[in-house]
């Protein structure tokens, strides 16, 4: 069946996470999304990863690049930013994640390229956003943690600041990318025209700030970091049972009061310091002490069965060996198996959204650097003869040949300093 997006065409200029990341959910939709590298380097994450697998790209350039095509081509090369030029009047939407100024210098940027295609929607994501004072800081996921105050709230109270380890700036930066690169196709259904789509990691990260934000504006009081904890309700996070922690939300009356029952503290309920939500968060500290006394009398599994059966939400808590093979990651296929040309069978995630109608499907596994070159140009126009020109002239890297004649010159003598 003909998925959504089969009818656009994505020029992915982006590289490492966010802007991958978008790309690959606009091809898992159907999009034709071309990967444009640099010749014989491609997307730093290809080499990014502290472990090897049997080829030269990375794990995590195989999670993020499925469902694209890959071209070389030297945008820094005249021939190749012309080929790169006819590809952008064929495309739809391009994703770059440049430090602002930097598409500019390569004359890639949104005011040249809308001359070349007024259609185009553009997308770039940075680290902070094309203007303000600091739109021209290195962005990354920690540092948009950091600057956001994503920071300043995780982890456990006069603790040092930690991270969250999932990069939610760069993954909820290419999420919003994705959400404004589908609007601004839909308004193009209206207005013919393409438009600018700019999006960041601070923004993300503050975006997504949503309790914090209420919390700090509400009470005038700056969020500090509560563990596992939920700012707007109690009780609401990990606890510890006679084996290990496990998590529980009963987080209203109803599920309060069920969770005292099943734990076989009634009083609770009836108790001031817990007698609604404000009052048991004002006096989650001793909540917490007072509940987690009576789980240590069992294992986390039986109060978990316990709580569940009595309707209170409670789980155990998976690490990723346990989580990755659960009875419910199967059932929705949250697990992939592709074939990759060069390491073979490869496990991918699979799709976080399902459309029953268009079922998404892996049409390509993460490209090889330059596999499609030839391919994708000869659907763009470009014949075999002036395919083999534009190489020869650097567009696309060296040549075979050129490659070939700098293997057999030898060094220049090298002169001796003082």
């Amino acid at each position: 069946m003909t998925l959504p997006l089969s009818k656009i065409k994505v020029l992915d200029v982006s590289q490492i996470m966010a802007g991958p990341f978008c790309c690959m959910l606009l091809g898992d939709m159907g999009a034709d999304v071309i990967k444009v590298e640099t010749p014989g380097v491609g997307d730093q994450t290809r080499k990014a990863m502290g472990f090897r697998l049997k080829g030269d790209d990375s794990g995590g350039f195989l999670a993020l690049n499925r469902n694209k095509r890959s071209v070389e081509i030297d945008l820094k090369n005249p021939a190749g930013l012309e080929a790169f030029y006819e590809l952008v009047r064929g495309a739809d939407v391009l994703v770059e994640n440049n430090r602002p100024g930097v598409a500019a210098r390569l004359k890639i940027d949104y005011a040249t390229l809308r001359e070349i295609n007024p259609r185009l929607v553009y997308a770039s994501i940075s680290g902070f956003g094309q203007t303000g004072p600091w739109s021209c800081r290195p962005g990354l996921d920690l540092i948009a943690q950091a600057m956001s105050g994503v920071m300043s709230v995780m982890g456990h109270p006069d603790a040092p600041p930690v991270k969250s380890s999932v990069p939610i700036a760069d993954l909820g930066a290419g999420l919003f990318t994705a959400y404004g690169v589908l609007s601004a196709l839909m308004g193009r259904e209206h207005s013919g025209q393409g438009q600018y789509v700019d999006a960041s990691l601070f923004e993300t990260a503050l975006g997504l700030s949503v309790w914090e934000s209420a919390e700090y504006w509400g009470t005038g009081k700056v969020p500090v970091p509560i563990g596992s904890a939920n700012r707007m309700s109690a009780p609401y996070q990990a606890v510890r049972a006679a084996d290990r922690h496990f998590v529980i939300g009963a987080a209203n009356p109803k599920l309060w009061t069920a969770l005292c029952d099943v734990i076989g503290r009634p009083d609770l309920v009836a108790d001031p310091r817990f007698v609604d939500n404000a009052a048991r968060i004002r006096h989650r500290d001793v909540l917490i002490e007072a509940i987690e006394a009576e789980f240590a009398r069992k294992n986390a599994d039986e109060w978990v069965e316990a709580l569940l059966a009595a309707g209170v939400p409670a789980a155990p808590i998976y690490t990723y060996d346990e989580a990755l093979v659960s009875e419910q990651a199967v059932a929705r296929e949250m697990v992939l198996d592709i074939d990759h040309p060069v390491e073979g069978p490869v496990k991918v995630l699979g799709f976080p959204v399902k459309l029953h109608g268009t079922p998404q499907q892996v049409r390509h596994p993460a490209p090889l650097l330059g596999q499609h070159t030839e391919q994708v140009l000869g659907e763009f126009g470009f014949d075999a003869t002036t395919i083999a020109k534009l190489r020869e002239q650097g567009a696309f890297g060296r040549s075979p040949q050129q490659t070939s004649q700098a293997a057999q010159t030898p060094p220049a003598p090298q002169r001796k300093t003082a």
